[in-house]
């Protein structure tokens, strides 16, 4: 096991320990968590995780990766006090938290760049992509070749919107959050879930 692993380790520990602390039957129901018999489980795009106050695994009793545990600890482990909903779509850097330099460029170069890179002239192999990853077509009265809303987490939901190239433009994405998702993941966690997202669909072409 390298540095990175160690830390990453002792990080996945930190967040176990924490969540042992947590009355999940308190917040099962404000995260939308699913029962399944005697398990809680939590989805994460078209994924399933079983939590409990020791471990986050998948259904064949895996660990996921490091930056899906991140997540997911962390949605448990911020559950805030009462309900919050607001459906209008906003973009990462108007979070009022998400103003940090690095986070912003983070969710710009591993998310929106990346989609862009990806599927620059492969608009039918990015629409496809989000189809399998459980995306649905999204009809705002805004003019883009292709917008995709796909639920991340039960509280937690991305609109992706593309225009493809063409002889005057390169190719654009933007990737929007519902403005509650500030109260459900802090600025790192709501990055790293765009960055899953172009992660995903990347790996279904």
């Amino acid at each position: 096991m390298d540095e990175s692993s160690d830390v990453f380790e002792r990080n996945v520990l930190d967040y176990c320990a924490q969540m042992e602390k947590i009355d999940f039957g308190s917040i099962e129901t404000e995260l939308g968590m699913v029962h399944n018999g005697d398990r809680r489980i939590i989805p994460f795009f078209n994924d399933r995780y079983i939590v409990s106050r020791k471990e986050i695994v998948d259904e064949s009793g895996n660990r996921p990766d490091y930056m899906t545990f991140v997540i997911l600890a962390k949605y448990i482990l911020l559950c805030p006090g009462r309900s919050h909903y607001d459906a209008e779509w906003v973009s990462f850097k108007d979070f009022k938290k998400a103003t940090h330099f690095t986070n912003v460029n983070y969710f710009s170069s591993d998310t929106e760049r990346a989609i862009e890179r990806h599927f620059s002239g492969k608009l039918n192999e990015l629409e496809k992509a989000c189809h399998e990853l459980g995306g649905l077509r999204c009809k705002l009265e805004i003019a883009y070749d292709l917008m995709m809303q796909f639920n991340a987490l039960p509280r937690i939901s991305l609109l992706l919107l593309f225009n493809e190239e063409d002889e005057e433009f390169p190719a654009k994405c933007s990737v929007l959050f519902q403005k509650h998702a500030e109260y459900y993941l802090d600025p790192e966690s709501l990055a790293m879930t765009g960055g899953c997202l172009a992660k995903k669909l990347r790996s279904r072409q």
